[in-house]
């Protein structure tokens, strides 16, 4: 075994990031402070939204924008099964049928022809949100899927901590990732491994500023103070969480935020990079399919290999992997697989989402990479793979 494992992903930290963070603990506000709403303002500006929303972490993201919704019991979301527990969990919390889209088995996307599809399994229920995941950081045909859900009255919300810096374009526009024109909110997070980091911490954009207002109550108890009232005043019009993000991690963020062009600028060089080596292996390895319009700075570096031609279990070439010094992961098991959503929907076969988990296998990729270490990745995989 190598002393020290290349894992699949890292934090990049500076001693700017430091200093922001030692400042903002000489300060005084730890928490609900100004550096909150520097952070969002920067944010904000960052992604072209008029309005993000700081808080705890990326699932309190997705559950506070249930909430804003309103979405309830009788409710109905659909979410692609490739994807992280959190996704399907927070239209759970508020009590609405979760329905599993199938995916495109070359990228592991939700598309127009997987959402139509699960839009004929709603039932009863009502659709009321549609939630397009951005795997890898490649992004979901968001136009598509907007006319889609809008023909049923429901809206998307993009769960997006995979594509923060990925840009797509749909005809001769060109947007970006967190911007919410085809949606009513995005959601982030800033886990260590995601593209700029917290620590735990997540973000909500959206185009609406009623929506910004609810999601701002929401996240602290459901308080809101009334304009006029004396400081102490406040009113809870509905019980809401505590889900904050201090100054502290405001602070990382902030200086995280100022670093994310060159994050962008070095995930793209690393992800060429992978596409070179990788050629050779082609075609028992393959990088995951990337939309037309999707222009990603990939979080992950998916590839998809013919494990059955190799003659290798996944868990074997993960194991020569690590015994070569080189991370692995596999994102996701299906989540409609996992035993609490299989006995909410017993039989239900989602082909596509089976053959991307059949095949994906996320190498290391942050920015902290040396240039060699994509050739040593690679040519430990060949050696895995016999």
């Amino acid at each position: 075994m190598a002393d020290a494992i290349l894992p699949y992903g890292r934090q990049t930290i500076d001693e700017a990031d430091i200093s922001a963070v030692a400042e903002a603990l000489r300060s005084d506000f730890l928490t609900t402070g100004p550096r909150v709403e520097a952070f969002e303002a920067a944010f904000a500006r960052v992604v072209d939204a008029p309005h993000a929303v700081a808080c705890a972490n990326g699932t309190a993201a997705l559950h506070l924008a249930m909430l804003a919704l309103k979405v309830g019991p009788g409710d109905a979301v659909i979410v692609p099964s490739v994807t992280f527990l959190a996704t399907a969990n927070c239209a759970s919390y508020v009590g609405a049928k979760v329905v599993f889209a199938d995916v495109d088995p070359a990228s592991g996307l939700m598309t127009p022809d997987t959402l139509a599809e699960a839009m004929t399994r709603v039932g009863d229920a009502q659709l009321r949100a549609v939630l397009p995941v951005h795997l890898r950081g490649d992004v979901c045909d968001l136009a598509a899927l907007e006319v889609l859900a809008r023909s049923v009255g429901a809206v998307l919300v993009e769960d997006a901590p995979h594509a923060l810096g990925s840009t797509m374009r749909f005809g001769a526009v060109a947007e970006t990732a967190g911007d919410a024109r085809h949606s009513a909110m995005a959601t982030f997070s800033f886990h260590p491994v995601k593209t700029i980091a917290t620590g735990e911490g997540g973000m909500i954009t959206t185009r609406d500023g009623d929506l910004a207002a609810r999601l701002r109550a929401l996240r602290s108890h459901g308080m809101n103070r009334p304009p006029g009232a004396e400081p102490w005043v406040y009113e809870m019009a509905e019980p809401g969480f505590n889900y904050r993000l201090p100054d502290i991690l405001c602070a990382l963020g902030l200086s995280q935020l100022t670093k994310l062009p060159a994050f962008v600028a070095r995930r793209r060089a690393l992800t060429a990079a992978y596409e070179r080596a990788l050629a050779p292996l082609a075609p028992m390895v393959v990088p995951a399919a990337r939309p037309a319009h999707s222009n990603p700075a990939l979080h992950l570096m998916a590839v998809r290999i013919d494990f059955v031609a190799a003659g290798r279990t996944r868990a074997q070439v993960m194991a020569a992997l690590a015994e070569r010094g080189v991370g692995s992961q596999v994102h996701y098991i299906p989540v409609h697989t996992q035993p609490y959503y299989r006995a909410l929907n017993p039989g239900l076969h989602l082909p596509g989402a089976q053959a991307w988990y059949e095949t994906c296998l996320s190498l290391p990729l942050f920015p902290g990479m040396a240039d060699g270490d994509v050739e040593r990745v690679v040519d430990a995989l060949a050696e895995a793979l016999g």
